[in-house]
């Protein structure tokens, strides 16, 4: 998912480092919201307590790029699939597909017994405008194109300005048969039609909120498994409310999810103890303390960490060695184990472990692709000593950007620590600074050194490696590598339709991305977490929205 989704976790204290998104932490405030009075269940409702770690920016689905946003668009809406525990697509509001021989026409065919929280139908015609408006450029969508582009037949050429919106490759037949074209045959494009971008919305409701639409519980519908109630974008407590009007509605078994916004993970923690909540995620602080409680769990994620390197901003970044010897100089192992102690993994690689598999043989893409770049100090230090003479240089000082919550300055004085000591001469400048100026400045390319991380939006290895294609909108540190950029081509073009073929593209544009240490991979993360035993059917996805309510069960 783009950076801003993930920041949002700095502020939980769970030593991430800029995934991205809104906000820092407030204790004060967040204890002051946590031990407010929620709301209480009635005789015979089942009710889950959740935290969340801020509020939620928007419901737009077209507007929406953080965490928590596409947490609760995909908690009440519904796209033409939904992921299963397998993260498997299972029936949405679509019932089935046809897909052509060349693999670019799309054809659902869409159940009748779905209806909006207005009781209006959910048909064709609002997939149609949800997509068109994504991409329309008079909407202003940053995940639209994104998303959109490249896959859906006409996305970028509408996004720019070059076509109008009606050429976008989506129509309805009628109003139960929704045809797709795409720009090139794309194997995971079932996958993407149960991410939050992808939502149908209903035309009538929307227009007729104007600039308001989504801004609150009464400028939203829903067709999902749940609505979304008590809330507006400033709302520090609000409410999933199972949704009577959901087609699949006996299947959901809890009535209602309160959340309270807490920022503070001593509070997340106390609250849990008294029983005014069912999960808390626990800061690396307090996984000693609480590792051998009966309901501690570590939850491993798909979002890797690694150090984005400028190569435009200072000259010594531009020199292979100097960036290899970067890659090399610092201890993953310690940090996952003393400074995050949350059950994270390092990385040495950019493609997740327990991701995707191998095509042919099952086999885990990151089993496959190996090691690429570990902890090596005397190599670190080869390589260090020969781009310094290739500068003609004894020193280099680098500005390392960095985020401004305590936990994040942390890791970065512990990697900041570690290339100063392994790597002679050098002499780097923390720049710690809050989540929306450290934003503003990755756009501008205006850092040195930035620990950046990912996490993926859809089931292939395609959405962690287009990042660094020449000039992409994610790249954002002048990296450029012709044969990197036409393997990745090849593998969406020409290669669609051979998906053994394309992984092995991938992995050997994996290679290349390491071995000009593009980037530094650090870790991969995970969640400590104290989880009540009552919880059931509750899961993670590996992209998408991150939890899956919609078959939760409260244990009798």
């Amino acid at each position: 998912m783009r950076l801003k989704n993930w920041a949002l976790l700095l502020a939980l204290g769970l030593l991430l480092t800029v995934l991205a998104a809104c906000g820092g932490s407030d204790t004060d405030e967040s204890a002051e919201s946590a031990d407010g009075d929620t709301e209480e269940a009635t005789e015979g409702e089942r009710v889950l307590n959740f935290i969340n770690g801020d509020t939620i920016p928007t419901m737009d689905p077209s507007m929406a790029t953080d965490q928590y946003g596409f947490q609760f668009i995909g908690e009440t809406m519904e796209g033409l699939y939904r992921l299963d525990k397998n993260a498997q697509p299972v029936e949405g509001i679509a019932v089935d597909h046809k897909v052509s021989e060349d693999g670019l026409t799309w054809t659902f065919n869409l159940r009748e017994d779905a209806k909006w929280s207005n009781g209006d139908p959910v048909t064709a015609h609002d997939f149609v405008y949800a997509w068109r408006r994504a991409v329309d450029p008079a909407t202003g969508s940053e995940y639209g194109p994104y998303m959109m582009g490249g896959v859906i037949k006409n996305a970028t050429a509408v996004n720019t300005g070059e076509v109008p919106v009606e050429e976008l490759g989506v129509t309805a037949k009628d109003d139960y048969t929704l045809v797709v074209e795409l720009e090139n045959p794309t194997p995971y494009f079932e996958t993407l039609t149960t991410f939050g971008t992808f939502m149908p919305l209903n035309e009538a409701f929307v227009e007729a909120q104007g600039d308001e639409f989504a801004t609150s519980t009464e400028t939203l519908l829903f067709n999902g498994p749940f609505t979304l109630e008590n809330w507006t974008s400033t709302a520090n407590e609000w409410d999933l409310v199972k949704n009577e009007n959901y087609w699949d509605a006996e299947t959901v078994q809890v009535d209602r999810i309160n959340h309270v916004v807490v920022k503070d993970p001593t509070t997340s923690v106390r609250l849990y103890e008294e029983g005014t909540v069912d999960r808390a995620d626990i800061s690396s602080d307090l996984v000693d303390q609480y590792s051998t409680h009966e309901d501690y769990q570590v939850r491993p994620q798909t979002a890797v960490f690694y150090l984005k390197m400028n190569q435009t901003r200072n000259e010594a970044l531009a020199n292979e060695n100097i960036r290899k010897a970067i890659s090399m100089a610092f201890d993953k192992e310690a940090l996952v184990n003393e400074i995050l102690n949350n059950g994270s993994i390092v990385a040495n690689g950019l493609i997740p472990s327990d991701f995707v598999n191998m095509p042919e043989s099952g086999e885990d893409f990151r089993e496959v692709s190996g090691d690429l770049v570990t902890y090596d100090k005397e190599k670190a230090l080869e390589y260090w000593e020969k781009g310094l003479e290739e500068l003609g240089t004894d020193t280099i000082e680098l500005e390392y950007l960095g985020g401004d919550t305590e936990t994040a300055k942390v890791m970065d004085e512990y990697i900041a620590n570690q290339l100063t000591s392994n790597l002679p001469g050098l002499k780097i400048n923390l720049k710690n600074v809050p989540f929306e100026q450290r934003l503003d400045l990755d756009t501008a390319m205006d850092y040195d050194i930035q620990n950046a991380g990912w996490g993926p939006d859809f089931l292939d290895p395609y959405t962690f490696l287009s990042l660094w294609i020449t000039d992409g909108g994610n790249n954002k540190m002048g990296y450029s590598n012709e044969e990197y950029d036409a393997l990745l081509k090849e593998a969406q073009t020409t290669l669609a339709l051979d998906n053994a073929a394309r992984y092995e593209n991938f992995l050997e544009a994996e290679k290349i991305l390491l071995e000009d240490a593009a980037i530094a991979p650090i870790y991969q993360k995970a969640y400590a977490q104290l989880i009540s035993p009552k919880i059931e059917g509750v899961f993670m996805n590996p992209f998408g929205h991150e939890y899956e309510y919609k078959w939760a069960r409260i244990a009798e």
